[in-house]
């Protein structure tokens, strides 16, 4: 599949918001660490907003007409990317009734600002298991077709929540130390649940053109694919990045997402909030974003066994 800026920019970006906001209410619900303090909730809550509006917004670029994006809510019952917008634009009321409720506190978020955070939460949640429900829904993909797919949304989304989390202000947890092995424990899975996709994606599975012609006894080749010229389908989902790309791609993944971020905590643990927190913070967001560049390019539709490609 070709990538898409914009597609990449939606995903990284709302999805790095979702996991701010929705680890700064349960911090903020469980007084995990002592609590946030009020300055650092409305910080996190800010930067949350920006990072989801600024994603949505990228992820109407995409279309061909921007301005039909609102029929995308009109399939809810059918359609993950229905359930998608709608999650997405109920959590706004909740979310912004939560941070009403922590600026008008005083320090003390009061019980109807939880309550409305507790939702947020779940709905956020939600969004972020349909974003990747719309592609693990797809059996025509065999790379997207798998319960990893909206596991490893969910991940990505809480790592790069945490550090950008502890950027902003979790100078005021107590005690930081166990804060730390929290970010440290997120970072760990993400890239675990990474590693066990990408095993499960270097094994040779799906259809073939054997199998959908149904000659089994000799390889199949296509001699003539019907047409000369590059058309919609082999540009959009005929794309095919370099090995050599690829792969220095998914050294970077590792680099950049997981190892930076880890070896930066623990100087960050002796001063949070510094510098450090904000590189670690970036680099995942670095590490994300090529994370799903690779996961556009190196995705296989079937109807490239009509091209003469294998879908494999």
């Amino acid at each position: 599949m070709k990538p898409a800026f914009s597609v990449i920019l939606f995903t990284v970006a709302s999805g790095a918001g979702f996991g701010l906001i929705m680890l700064a209410i349960l911090f903020d619900l469980f007084g995990l660490g002592g609590g946030l303090d009020r300055d650092s909730l409305l910080a996190a809550g800010g930067l949350a907003f920006v990072l989801i509006s600024v994603g949505l917004l990228a992820s109407t670029a995409h279309l061909a007409n921007p301005k039909n994006a609102w029929r995308s809510f009109s399939r809810f019952r059918t359609s993950w990317l229905s359930r998608e917008g709608v999650f997405a634009v109920l959590f706004y009321p909740f979310f912004l009734l939560y941070l009403l409720g922590v600026y008008v506190g005083g320090g003390t978020t009061p019980g109807w600002a939880l309550f409305f955070g507790l939702v947020a939460f779940l709905l956020g949640l939600v969004t972020l298991f349909s974003t990747g429900m719309i592609y693990a829904s797809l059996k025509t993909i065999r790379q997207w077709s798998s319960p990893l797919v909206p596991v490893n949304y969910i991940t990505k989304a809480l790592m790069t929540g945490i550090l950008l989390l502890y950027a902003l202000g979790l100078a005021e947890l107590s005690p930081v130390g166990s804060m730390i092995a929290l970010a440290a424990a997120l970072i760990l899975l993400a890239a675990v649940v990474k590693s066990v996709y990408y095993f499960w994606m270097a094994q040779p599975a799906g259809p073939t053109i054997n199998t959908a012609t149904g000659f089994t006894r000799a390889k199949v080749q296509i001699l003539d694919p019907g047409h000369s010229y590059g058309t919609f389908l082999t540009h959009e989902f005929g794309y095919q990045a370099s090995p050599a790309l690829t792969k220095a791609l998914k050294v970077g993944v590792y680099v950049f997402a997981y190892i930076l971020p880890l070896v930066l905590l623990w100087p960050a643990a002796e001063a949070p909030g510094s510098a450090a927190m904000w590189v670690a913070a970036i680099s995942s967001l670095a590490g994300a974003a090529m994370e799903r560049w690779l996961f556009f390019a190196e995705a296989r539709h079937v109807v490239n066994l009509y091209h003469g490609a294998q879908a494999t």
